[in-house]
């Protein structure tokens, strides 16, 4: 295992996504629990120097602020077994105290209401970054890390309409320093300091200010990793992985619905009209760019407060076969959501420092099987977006140059 001192700054580090990160890695530190979920140890990546998730030191931010027993930290953790939390409960108070003030910055007002109105520490746009990498780099020194990976898991911003200044990185730099703030929302910000602060930039959210071209651009000019949209957790795997079945048995998929409903505090942000856009965007895109056709689709999600942090997904999928032939399929699919997702938080923070560590600048295509929306992927199967993975390791281990998609 490589040996560098990294820190994982985590955005929206109060949510129930980022104390399970947290608690997960301490859990693999402390050899409370294996590796489940987590691709990087396995076979696939033996032999390959990456950091070693239970060395990692996490800190970051949020626009609200800890309950002053500290109890809320705790309830945010699905079901685990009553030792793992009384071995790791000292760490997980030491990571409340880590946590900076956030900002939410043109981010609605269900997200601004989490923060009691509060949308910004203040100042222009610029100042704000600055504030940002302020944070970065007082994270940094405390703990001397050599590296920090940024991640944000904040809540869904509602969407963010293409603009002009976002295609290129010259006009985006104008838009700040004219302090345009319409132009950008939260998520922009936290990604424009992490990289000029040289820390890769991974957006579990569907946020999709966090990453539009320009960023991107910066990223590649500055030498830095990047990566996004949308964690890919629970019933769009599933259709990733399904879909492809009707393509190779040539059966034609006439209608599809997804009817979704969880509880916590995503569920809460996501009833929101506005922030549930963004998400139904990511989220319904997927069965169009894998079949190649666009069947009739329905996508809901419904928040319903008693689920906590358990989610359910029933899907009904009417196909047509061989001599017209109408049928369905259907599945369900129910787990936690924080559970699912952490070990590919964990995974993707391995990489991007291991990528970052390589040289390697911009996107990270490898990933796309983590992310319901990969930029700058046209692969939607899993199997395609998986092999993509299974290809960067091989090159990795046979020394041959990383193939790009």
């Amino acid at each position: 295992m490589h040996t560098t001192k990294t820190g994982i700054y985590l955005i929206g580090a109060l949510g129930s996504i980022s104390i399970t990160v947290v608690a997960g890695a301490l859990a693999l530190r402390k050899k409370l629990s294996p590796p489940t979920g987590m691709i990087t140890y396995t076979d696939l990546f033996e032999g390959i120097d990456l950091v070693d998730a239970g060395d990692l030191v996490f800190g970051g931010c949020d626009i609200r602020r800890p309950e002053a027993n500290g109890r809320d930290i705790f309830d945010k953790i699905a079901p685990v077994h009553p030792r793992i939390l009384l071995e790791i409960k000292d760490d997980l108070e030491d990571y409340q105290r880590e946590i900076d003030s956030g900002c939410a910055r043109n981010c609605g007002e269900a997200i601004e209401g989490l923060a009691g109105g509060a949308s910004s520490p203040g100042g222009t746009l610029n100042e704000e970054i600055e504030c940002i990498r302020a944070h970065f780099r007082t994270f940094r020194n405390r703990h001397g890390l050599d590296e920090i990976i940024v991640v944000n898991l904040a809540s869904t911003e509602p969407p963010l309409g293409p603009r002009p200044c976002h295609a290129e990185l010259s006009e985006f730099e104008k838009c700040l320093d004219r302090d345009e703030r319409e132009e950008v929302r939260a998520s922009s910000l936290y990604a424009c300091a992490a990289i000029l602060e040289g820390c890769p930039y991974i957006n579990f959210t569907p946020s999709n200010g966090a990453l539009v071209p320009a960023i991107v651009q910066m990223a590649r000019q500055r030498g830095v990793p990047v990566m996004g949209n949308d964690g890919k957790t629970g019933e769009t795997l599933v259709k990733s992985a399904l879909a492809p079945m009707f393509s190779y048995r040539n059966l034609e998929v006439m209608s599809w619905g997804g009817f979704n409903i969880l509880g916590n505090l995503d569920g809460q942000v996501l009833n929101n009209p506005s922030n549930k856009e963004s998400k139904l965007r990511t989220k319904d895109q997927v069965l169009s760019k894998i079949l190649g056709y666009s069947p009739h689709t329905t996508v809901s999600i419904d928040y319903v407060p008693s689920l906590d942090d358990q989610k359910t997904a029933w899907d009904f999928i009417h196909f047509r076969g061989f001599l017209g032939a109408k049928m369905s399929l259907q599945f369900v699919w129910q787990g936690y959501d924080s559970l699912l997702a952490a070990p590919l938080v964990l995974d993707m923070v391995r990489l991007a420092e291991l990528a970052k560590r390589r040289g390697e600048a911009g996107l990270m295509p490898h990933l796309a099987s983590f992310f319901k929306a990969p930029i700058g992927v046209d692969r939607h199967a899993l199997p395609d977006q998986f092999r993509m993975l299974e290809d960067y390791a091989a090159d990795l281990k046979t020394g041959r140059p990383v193939r790009r998609c």
